[in-house]
């Protein structure tokens, strides 16, 4: 595959900010009634880089990071929560909405790109469904983007090496110490060309620019099936070093941070996993890292469960959206599994169905989810909405929760990436008649959004989620059917 060159990719974006890509803006935290921000630019290395002005105070970027062509430069500062604000950066000014207080809107996608040839595809056929959520945010802004895995499809940055060219199928027995260095370098390399495409395209910098984002990484932000992969292959030095390379471009891209500089919104300071929490008056919003601590056998491990302990003992009057990299809620997926471990054609998909919470690999581990999303939901003034992605399609699930109340488990994806056969939809749909209720009392059941014909839509899409008063509801906005009637949550 031919990919631009980075100085090439730098002049891409449509602002007159010269070579510079950004600033792409990122939420740290909200403390004491103000937003902490982040803005992120990427520069050709000695390029000097302008500050940012936010309430009359300047705010110089820093360096983050060099590669071979560009650097990593970011500003930290803050605005209000509470209302509309505005920061300057390079003669530009960049009104950002705040809300966090009163009525607000906020904006959910996921699945920004394909596992092959991405970076080839057409700019404007790609990149429509962020020119439709700009327009959307032009008539009524949109306070958070949050981004709900698979920021960039990185399946590609293994070509190119003798260590990585095949992987996962071969690997290198013994590779040397200098050799794995050399892939280090490799992979940083083609990591930051991948981010640096999609954040240099002008209809997502033009919004990513005001609206903060949050992130949560899925497997493609590594390789496909990362976690679900043969221990032989994720233990292995190659893919160790993979691993390395995808999360110090995570903390950087996603998070605009790096190890030892997190923001407080993460739960555990070292990084050992990248959950995190940000909380505003009526909303807390939860994403557990579901990549860092996966296996075959488990979806978490100790420090990620504990952050959910712990969030479902505190009090968090309010919404709380737990987002879920991969549907909280879903078909009775064992069947299928069955049917393509049996299948030595299907069974190159295994891992694809081994990444879900429906997987019999993981089903003592989606019960202990279920249980604490539920105790979560039944403290007092508490409501509990799962927003996922990464299915390629849109749908929504049910669970009855007891006391009157309902977990709402919303499905977006993807905002690029094409949808697959409508045939597919119908096969899940289909399954999803089966029902399931791993916890006993509470069945889980698959729904139509509004206004859709069938339980699952394939169309390329994103998520609107909007507070009035003290109520939310939830409206999908499709590439061709055109957005949904609101669903009250």
């Amino acid at each position: 595959m031919a990919c631009p060159g980075v100085l090439a990719l730098l002049t891409m974006s449509s602002s007159p900010t010269g070579p510079v890509t950004g600033p792409i803006l990122i939420l740290d935290a909200i403390c004491d009634g103000r937003m902490q921000l982040a803005a992120l630019f990427l520069a050709p290395k000695g390029f000097p880089v302008p500050p940012v002005e936010a309430e009359g105070i300047i705010h110089p970027p820093e360096n983050l990071a060099d590669y071979t062509e560009i650097s990593v430069h970011r500003a930290r500062f803050t605005l209000p929560a509470d209302r509309p604000s505005a920061y300057f950066w390079n003669g530009q000014s960049f009104q950002v909405a705040g809300g966090f207080c009163g009525g607000m809107r906020m904006a959910y996608a996921s699945c920004n790109g394909e596992e092959q040839g991405d970076l080839d595809r057409d700019a404007n056929e790609r990149n429509a469904m962020w020119a439709r959520m700009g327009e959307e945010h032009g008539r009524a802004p949109f306070s958070l983007l949050l981004h709900g895995g698979d920021q960039v499809y990185a399946d590609e940055v293994t070509d190119g090496h003798p260590l990585s060219r095949n992987w996962p199928d071969r690997l290198p027995r013994d590779p040397s110490r200098e050799d794995l260095a050399d892939l280090r370098d490799h992979l940083r390399e083609r990591f930051m060309q991948r981010y640096l495409a999609v954040y240099a395209a002008p209809e997502f910098a033009w919004i990513a620019a005001r609206v903060p984002s949050l992130m949560q990484w899925d497997d493609h932000d590594i390789c496909d099936g990362w976690g679900s992969l043969r221990r032989s292959r994720t233990y292995s030095p190659v893919g160790q070093t993979l691993f390395a390379a995808a999360r110090e471009a995570a903390l950087l891209f996603q998070h605009g941070c790096t190890d030892g500089d997190l923001p407080p919104r993460f739960a555990d300071p070292e990084g050992t996993h990248l959950g995190w929490s940000v909380e505003a008056p009526g909303l807390r919003l939860l994403a557990p890292d579901l990549r860092s601590e996966r296996s075959r056998r488990r979806v978490m491990a100790r420090g990620g469960w504990r952050m959910l302990k712990a969030a479902a003992e505190a009090d968090a009057p309010g919404r709380t959206f737990i987002l879920s990299s991969v549907p909280l809620l879903g078909p009775r997926l064992s069947l299928l599994e069955l049917l393509m471990v049996m299948t030595p054609r299907m069974q190159k998909y295994e891992d694809d169905l081994r990444d879900q919470w429906q997987s019999r690999a993981h089903r003592a581990s989606w019960r202990r989810m279920l249980r604490l999303v539920r105790d979560m939901a039944a403290r007092p003034e508490q409501e509990v909405t799962a927003v996922s992605g990464e299915i390629h399609l849109a749908t929504r699930g049910e669970m009855t929760l007891g006391g009157g109340k309902t977990l709402h488990q919303l499905v977006a994806s993807g905002i690029a990436h094409r949808a697959p056969p409508r045939a597919w939809a119908k096969v899940l749909g289909m399954l999803s008649w089966l029902g399931d209720a791993p916890l006993k009392g509470h069945p889980i059941r698959i729904r139509k959004i509004p206004g859709q014909a069938g339980r699952y839509a394939a169309e390329r899409n994103y998520l609107i989620l909007e507070r009035s008063g003290s109520t939310w509801s939830a409206a999908w906005d499709f590439e061709i059917s055109g957005k949904s009637p609101p669903l009250p949550l």
